[in-house]
């Protein structure tokens, strides 16, 4: 049977010698019971079936019975004739002269897709569509053209609105980062690049807000703060400019997050600070950010950071304790009489070890850390005041940054265009000059960390 479709069920009733015994009507009398087994209908008194909207083969789905005998009836539903012309995307955005691609769901009353091939026209201007494929071009004029967009299949018909917006406005908007991992109650400032008719990105001021839980937003700058509540909340934060949105997933986690290595909790960070985060134009933090007991960040955006924030929060007091754990850890190793340093280290190249001076460390030129074929091997460098560089540090034989630890007593500078390598754990703080870049972590634990033009922090 189709659907929502009625079959008169007639009973037919036997002696024990095969007789046939009279029954009043097709569906007998009231000592006659029907009634619905496994689904795929509803079934009347009388006997009269009618089936429902899902499809299907439904077993032995009806019974009926009298006095000590029964029969059962099955029923296989197939979609009916055809009701509707679904066409979507519904409605559509795209820029002048941009395509789209349309399609069409021809369903029958219960939303049951039909085979159909569906022919495609343009009735309200905008544009024109590929009869065949469905395949829509904007035209030159922006304007919104209200079921435009056609898709006809015998006398059924489906529509779509467009609208055509002008080539500086934009036509997508794409979230970073997405998805967003996050403790509870901590912050994350999300970034909406949107990319217009013509493909390219364009400024936009989207106004932020929260759809599907999990935390709050400033709906003016993108700050998201997450809530108590664990679980993944899919496309809950949304960016809005005009018409257009983009969307992105936030994933609220236990905290702390787990330990690791010597950092502990403060391990997910590519920057931490006592005081305050700053920076200039152009950079970016592909990492968490944990500022204790301050909790200032300035020049994001336009600057950009990747991970959460954590801002004077408890989880980043756990993660200043754990940094400070680190720090006193690395300052106790015991430093080789032979390993202490006397001058500037570029030009030079160093097996693992721990490395230290009383005052401070220059890098002028080019240091080589030499892990001699152990991707386990430890470098450990100890200074008494400053880290200063104008230089590279460059890893060969298997040596990683992420088993790299620069020491610092007092504050790190990492000179213009420096490619440095491992993690800074300073007292007091840390600034990269212009288009310095970092494999590693940039860890204050009383001060600042400063960012100027262009530079990258990227966790080892």
């Amino acid at each position: 049977m189709v659907i929502n479709g009625t079959q008169q069920l007639v009973v037919r009733a036997f002696d024990a010698e095969g007789r046939e015994v009279s029954l009043p009507g097709p569906g007998g009398d009231a000592s006659t019971s029907w009634q619905m087994l496994n689904g795929g209908g509803t079934v009347t008194s009388d006997g009269v079936f009618h089936s429902g909207t899902q499809l299907g083969t439904f077993t032995n789905t009806v019974r009926v019975s009298r006095g000590g005998a029964e029969a059962f009836a099955s029923f296989t539903v197939i979609a009916g004739a055809a009701a509707a012309i679904v066409v979507t995307p519904n409605p559509d955005t795209l820029g002048v002269g941009a395509t789209s691609q349309f399609t069409a769901a021809v369903v029958d009353a219960g939303g049951n897709p039909i085979p159909a091939t569906p022919a495609w026209t343009v009735v309200n201007g905008g544009g024109e569509i590929n009869s065949a494929t469905g395949a829509f071009t904007a035209g030159m004029t922006a304007g919104t053209f209200t079921n435009t967009v056609r898709a006809s299949s015998g006398a059924l018909s489906g529509f779509a609105t467009v609208t055509v917006l002008p080539s500086s406005s934009p036509i997508t908007i794409t979230m970073m980062p997405n998805p967003a991992e996050m403790g509870v109650n901590s912050t994350q400032q999300f970034i909406a690049t949107a990319v217009d008719g013509n493909g390219d990105t364009i400024a936009i001021t989207p106004v932020w807000s929260v759809e599907e839980g999990g935390g709050t937003i400033v709906d003016s700058t993108g700050v998201f703060t997450s809530g108590e509540t664990l679980g993944t909340f899919t496309n809950t934060v949304m960016a809005t400019s005009g018409n257009v949105s983009g969307t992105a997933t936030v994933e609220v986690t236990t905290t702390p997050p787990p330990s690791t290595g010597i950092f502990g909790s403060a391990a997910p960070n590519g920057i931490m600070a006592g005081t305050e985060v700053t920076c200039v134009s152009l950079g970016l933090i592909d990492a968490d950010v944990s500022i204790h007991p301050g909790n200032t960040v300035t020049g994001y955006p336009p600057c950009t950071i990747t991970g959460a924030q954590n801002l004077g929060n408890e989880l980043a007091e756990q993660m200043q304790v754990d940094l400070t754990t680190a720090y006193n850890t690395l300052a106790d190793l015991p430093c080789p009489p032979g390993n202490v340093i006397a001058a500037n280290l570029g030009g030079t190249t160093l097996p693992a070890g721990v490395y230290c001076s009383e005052t401070e460390i220059g890098v002028t030129g080019t240091l080589t850390l030499d892990g001699g074929g152990d991707p386990d091997a430890e470098f450990v460098f100890q200074a008494g005041s400053s880290l200063t560089t104008a230089g590279d540090i460059v890893l060969i034989n298997e040596a990683q940054a992420q088993n790299v630890f620069w020491q610092v007593g007092s504050s790190a500078t990492l000179g213009t265009a420096s490619s440095w390598q491992g993690n800074i754990v300073a007292l007091t703080s840390i600034t990269l000059v212009d288009t310095a870049t970092l494999l590693g972590r940039a860890l204050a634990r009383e001060g600042a960390v400063s960012l100027g033009t262009g530079n990258i922090i990227t966790l080892p």
